[in-house]
């Protein structure tokens, strides 16, 4: 008896394989932010409770920060230019005559990378947990809540960047310089929490800022606070409204 493969099935199942040998990509969005929180880690100070911040100690504060960075690798640095060249290259062109839509295509990209950065959430938790003793999060599912957003808010921009570029270089330019401001936001150089006021302000109005004071509130047990929710969320929705604009398939 012949089986008919679904062809959304059979676009993810070959998404995933050409995901998985891609080296690159496995070391930036698995690999790569927790390296930087066991890096951190080792540093004496990063591991001395501060007054300052309730009894925190700073690798509390940068297990969050390793989640946001996976979020932000695989959203704006990798996704756009996979998209990008798959349209440069005419892959989506020709999907358009198939049984595999475009849409199919897409609709992979984004599964693929939301469960990579499902897995680095997983490690950063298990190691913060393990070799340096961070709590895990005292809201499970406020903080579940709040990196489902966040990724949706990290996949849109990289889809609205992906829209945007005519090329593979074009959407790698866009998005190293849309890159390095979100690390910042998100707290990479300098942990939200710990900003002057002002500065922390302007910050928490920005997707990966907001994102970073609903991580941290659920990781010490609150519930995410409605205006961090609001922010997150609406930037995923500006931004996958701009994305279906202004993509096109060729």
């Amino acid at each position: 008896m012949q089986t008919t493969t679904n062809p959304a099935v059979a676009v993810l199942s070959t998404e995933a394989r050409l995901f998985g040998r891609e080296p690159a990509a496995m070391f930036w969005i698995l690999i790569f932010p927790v390296g930087l929180l066991t890096i951190l880690g080792v540093i004496p100070m990063f591991r001395e409770t501060d007054p300052s911040l309730g009894g925190l100690r700073l690798i509390d504060l940068y297990v969050p920060v390793t989640v946001l960075l996976a979020m932000i690798v695989a959203g704006i640095q990798t996704m756009p230019g996979v998209l990008s060249s798959y349209r440069e290259r005419g892959i989506l062109r020709r999907l358009e005559a198939s049984p595999a839509k475009p849409t199919y295509l897409l609709m992979a990209q984004i599964v693929v990378h939301a469960v990579a950065v499902a897995v680095s959430v997983v490690l950063a938790l298990l190691v913060g947990r393990v070799v340096f003793d961070v709590a895990l999060p005292a809201q499970p599912f406020g903080y579940a809540l709040a990196v489902v957003l966040t990724l949706a808010a990290a996949l849109s921009m990289g889809a609205a960047i992906a829209a945007v570029s005519s090329s593979m270089r074009v959407a790698q330019t866009v998005g190293t310089i849309v890159f390095f401001p979100m690390m910042f936001c998100a707290g990479v150089w300098l942990p939200v929490q710990t900003m002057p006021d002002l500065l922390r302000r302007v910050v928490e109005v920005t997707p990966f800022g907001a994102a970073s004071q609903i991580l941290d509130q659920a990781a010490s047990g609150y519930w995410p606070s409605l205006t961090g929710i609001a922010v997150v969320a609406g930037w995923a929705i500006v931004l996958t409204a701009a994305a279906i604009k202004w993509f096109r398939w060729q």
